[in-house]
């Protein structure tokens, strides 16, 4: 049994190099986007049930393997397993990847981690170095011409650390949830999930001293005609407060569920009377709304944090702000459905209908059908592929000896500096 057992992984492995090969080219055409996927990893969450870490963990393993072909054609093989290539590929590189290779044909997946928790942990102090840094550091922001805000900067290191742990919690918090950034009209692009975490962080700040989930710490003003909300592309002003301008759609999509003021303007743009705020969503309405829809209403998506409500008919084409005409939609899909060319339609909770921006209904995604014999169907299929995989294929030379995790750190860094005096 234990030479069955020993044959069958190195079938898996193989067969889990060419799963990540599909992903990441997957991944690099985004098709994911296509169907109101938040990434290549919601997609795996989605279509075929992997947890939101371990998919995040395929996405970024596959990704590596397209730079490292010495490791790729032994997993494809079925010689290293998916444990070792995912712990070497947190640190391999072209240049050093045949000495990761070895580690990993002498020694098991434990030592491989190790090698890799000692190896990142290495660094060097310079005080020198530390006092240009701190004369360095700038922080700048500016709106460019297509009305984005740039943000340019340099900061030491310790305080770098900081802004990126808050980042990556920012993440973490958006992916747990599986809320992600809003992407163009193109399609999502790299660095986005970073940007929308830095707007969640500045989100948290702000509201660090409001009143709760349905308070108001902070507003952000945005001057627009009524014209413009029933009719996105009617012409009018349509702006930030002291900033660029913006999109109809986007000023539907941010007045959803926002407090409006009606103001009066006079020829010169001066206010001439203020009324007051309206269809903004009450706290009872919005508790309601939490027990009935829980999540994300958009097909397939689970986000329950931060959620948006969406008038499925605008408040400014004469829709109602009652439950049968609101919904809950993540950030992602809220912006789809106002931006991002996506609909939806119907009566909630039970009636709603999303479209593509080609008009397809949006559906969940059934799993597929499976041969009578799995594993003899994935045996055959390597065999054909010509890879010649039995009971010693994965095997490791190894007698059991202890781990010199400091000789193998040091072959390591010996290597690197070679390759940076080369």
């Amino acid at each position: 049994m234990n030479e069955s057992i020993a044959e069958l992984s190195a079938n898996i492995d193989a067969a889990t190099y060419r799963l990540l090969a599909l992903i990441a080219e997957f991944d690099r055409r985004e098709g994911w986007a296509v169907g109101g996927f938040l990434s290549c990893a919601h997609f795996l969450n989605v279509r075929i049930g992997l947890g939101i870490v371990a998919a995040r963990e395929k996405v970024r393993v596959a990704r590596a393997l397209e730079e490292l072909p010495l490791i790729s054609e032994a997993m494809s093989r079925g010689e290293v397993s998916y444990s070792k290539v995912r712990a070497v590929t947190r640190i391999a590189s072209p240049e050093n990847e045949a000495e990761l290779l070895a580690m990993a044909r002498t020694g098991p997946a434990s030592h491989l981690e190790k090698v890799v928790r000692e190896y990142r942990k290495v660094g060097k102090a310079d005080v020198d170095r530390a006092q240009r840094q701190q004369e360095g550091r700038y922080l700048q922001a500016h709106y460019d011409e297509s009305g984005m805000l740039v943000i340019q900067g340099r900061l030491p290191p310790e305080v770098g650390a900081v802004v990126l742990e808050a980042l990556e919690a920012a993440e973490q918090a958006l992916l747990d949830s599986a809320e992600s950034q809003p992407p163009n009209r193109d399609g999502p692009r790299p660095g986005q999930l970073r940007a929308d975490a830095l707007g969640l962080v500045a989100e948290r700040a702000l509201r660090a001293s409001g009143t709760g989930e349905r308070g108001e710490p902070y507003q952000v003003m945005v001057h627009v005609n009524a014209e413009v909300l029933a009719n996105p592309d009617a012409g009018g002003e349509c702006c930030l407060e002291q900033g660029p301008a913006l999109s109809g759609d986007t000023a539907r999509r941010l007045s959803c569920d926002a407090p409006v003021v009606m103001m009066t303007e006079g020829q010169d743009g001066s206010p001439l009377a203020v009324g007051r705020k309206s269809r903004r969503v009450s706290t009872a309405l919005y508790r309601a709304l939490r027990a009935r829809d829980q999540t994300c209403t958009f097909p397939g998506c689970t986000r329950k944090r931060q959620l948006k409500v969406h008038h499925i008919e605008h408040w400014a084409e004469g829709g109602k702000t009652d439950l049968e005409n609101l919904t809950l939609a993540c950030s992602y899909h809220h912006y789809m459905v106002h931006e991002g060319g996506f609909t939806v339609e119907g009566r909630a909770p039970d009636e709603l209908v999303y479209r593509t921006p080609a008009g397809h209904e949006v559906r969940g995604c059934a799993p597929p059908e499976l041969p009578e014999d799995p594993v003899a169907a994935l045996m055959e299929r390597n065999a054909d592929e010509g890879l010649e995989i039995g009971p010693r294929t994965g095997e490791i030379d190894w007698w059991g000896e202890p781990l010199n995790a400091e000789w193998a750190v040091h072959a390591l860094l010996a290597h690197d500096r070679r390759d940076t005096e080369t």
